[in-house]
């Protein structure tokens, strides 16, 4: 683990990095307050942080409060590290934002405890936010697919939505299915129909742009998002059709003709007014029209007035 070091003298700042060092730390010392700010700054900036109170430039206390004013979900552990032993001047320590006190001189052994205590709050504190973006995705994330959920992609919609308005750019809302899904269940069992739901996302992604966006809408449904001008559109489109309908999926050995079939319609603004709900319900008879017309197609209803060109 990283070791920000920042000590004036020194002779201590040289005993502390060859000490820290032994006990399997990487030190990083510096000579003063401004210099550790600057290391702060740093891609990959060390997270615990050893810091005497008396520097030049930047002291101690100021270089606490200066750090804890930036917002951070994986803030540093800060221990100072002073002759001052005072209670008041333990208070302004800690509340200056440091997480513990060390006050010289000290022992080794103290020191190296009060770094392994850092060390593991650091350790807890990077779980605990893993635990939380994993909560947060899956709450925004389909299980099985780890695309977005219906709840998320609808709220992309409407962001995207506004977006489109505020640029004066269409938006293409697409809606594809895969076609006779509950034949693949039936004759092949849910396990493969779980597999061809993936295979058949990781087609759609490959198919796409970077910028797009896709979710799954329910069951075998998919909702696509394109910033993209409606020829444009009609061929992403097609080329994710394609994608499917021109190599079989592979399951277990056996080749599965897997087709999907495709309705969208495009937003058009300032002129278009209709909302996500009118969007999604037009998008739908589209899709409802490629599945009418024999499936393995792409149904685009055209907004009531020119796109721009």
């Amino acid at each position: 683990m990283k070791l920000l070091i920042a000590e004036d003298d020194l002779t201590s700042r040289t005993m502390l990095a060859a000490v820290t060092r032994k006990w399997g730390y990487e030190p990083i010392a510096v000579e003063d307050g401004e210099a550790a700010w600057q290391v702060m700054q740093e891609d990959e900036a060390p997270r615990l942080l050893l810091l005497d109170w008396e520097m030049p430039k930047l002291d101690g206390l100021a270089l606490c409060q200066r750090i804890r004013q930036q917002q951070s979900s994986n803030p540093p552990f800060i221990i100072l590290l002073t002759a001052r032993c005072e209670t008041g001047d333990i208070v302004a320590g800690l509340d200056a934002g440091a997480n513990d006190y060390i006050a010289k001189p000290f022992e080794n052994a103290e020191l190296q405890a009060r770094l392994q205590v850092g060390r593991r709050m650091l350790t807890l504190q990077q779980e605990l936010l893993g635990a939380k973006d994993a909560l947060a995705f899956q709450a925004t994330h389909d299980a099985l697919t780890g695309l977005l959920n219906r709840g998320a992609v609808m709220q992309v919609l409407e962001k995207e939505m506004a977006r489109a308005i505020r640029l004066s750019q269409p938006l293409c809302i697409g809606l594809c299915d895969i076609d006779y899904f509950k034949r693949i269940n039936d004759a092949h069992g849910h396990p493969a129909g779980d597999a061809v739901l993936q295979e058949v996302t990781k087609r759609i992604v490959g198919a796409l742009r970077p910028y797009d966006q896709v979710g799954r809408y329910g069951g075998e449904e998919f909702l696509i998002l394109l910033n993209a001008k409606q020829d444009q559109a009609q061929n992403l489109l097609e080329r994710i059709r394609r994608a499917m309908a021109d190599t079989p999926i592979v399951i277990e050995q056996a080749k599965l003709e897997v087709t999907i079939s495709c309705g969208a319609t495009l937003f058009v603004p300032p002129e278009d007014k209709r909302g996500g709900d009118a969007l999604l319900t037009i998008a739908d008879a589209a899709l409802y029209e490629s599945k009418a017309a024999g499936r393995n197609c792409t149904v685009f209803s055209p907004p009531p007035f020119a796109a721009h060109p």
